[in-house]
């Protein structure tokens, strides 16, 4: 809670207020040959596990100081007794629906707006260097912004929230490079005002991993010893065995 303790010092209400937004994890389990298949192709699939793994540790981290509501979304309901062993402090775990990310959105959004929350955010579990700090400016944007976005600098987006319902998400270009022009021009078709932050990036493919590195430098929070494992991935891609997934078999996440 240290960082949120910085952000917040000498606020008054405003812990209040940022209290009642709700953090949403979008994850998936890691096991191997499921998850981060277009680094297995290139890195090999332990390698590419070992990654995503490193990668959750870093966003349950963070999640784990998140001073509000905290909501864990596996991908599969077969892994809710997994999610619920995530971590030590209260988490709601409410799994995925089927369908495309947009659609998968749209359904939690509504579910947890119908219990009554108010501002929602979303994080994926592949972004690295967002800190507690996004997080709560993220839900400070959100008294004044009816959207937050942090766009990723491959066109996607690392953190979206919101204080009102989502336009249908559905048929927006998830994994494509314009999606986070997409979304915002979305939801300023429907009224909605948005307040988009610098961006950072997420870590797709092999060629993210060096940007990864970089990024770590100097960042002492204890799961970031990430960049130590990515230290250890050679900077050549190497093909990996046939029978690997194709690109567009992998779904989309944020």
């Amino acid at each position: 809670m240290r960082a949120a303790a910085r952000l917040l010092a000498g606020a008054g209400e405003s812990m209040n207020r940022l209290s009642t937004a709700v953090l949403v994890l979008f994850c998936r389990r890691p096991t191997l040959g499921n998850g981060k298949q277009r680094l297995a192709r290139t890195l090999g699939a332990a390698r590419a596990l070992a990654i995503a793994s490193a990668l959750l540790e870093c966003a349950l981290e963070d999640a784990a100081e998140w001073p509000g509501e905290l909501v864990i979304a596996p991908a599969s309901p077969e892994d809710v007794p997994w999610a619920e062993g995530l971590l030590a402090r209260p988490a709601r775990v409410e799994p995925q629906c089927e369908g495309n990310l947009g659609q998968r959105l749209n359904a939690l959004d509504a579910a947890l707006r119908a219990r009554g929350c108010q501002q929602i955010i979303f994080i994926g579990s592949d972004a690295p260097a967002l800190k507690v700090y996004d997080l709560l400016a993220a839900a400070q944007a959100l008294e004044r912004a009816d959207v937050v976005l942090i766009p990723a600098v491959d066109g996607g987006v690392t953190l979206m929230g919101s204080r009102v319902a989502w336009p249908n998400l559905a048929d927006l270009p998830w994994g494509g490079s314009s999606l986070g022009d997409a979304l915002q021009g979305s939801c300023r078709q429907h009224g909605l005002s948005v307040l988009r932050k610098s961006p950072s990036f997420d870590i797709d493919e092999a060629s993210d991993l060096m940007t990864a590195r970089v990024a770590l430098v100097g960042d002492k929070r204890p799961a970031r010893r990430l960049r130590d494992l990515l230290l250890t991935v050679g900077e050549t891609p190497r093909r990996c065995e046939t029978g690997a997934p194709s690109p567009a078999s992998e779904k989309p996440r944020l």
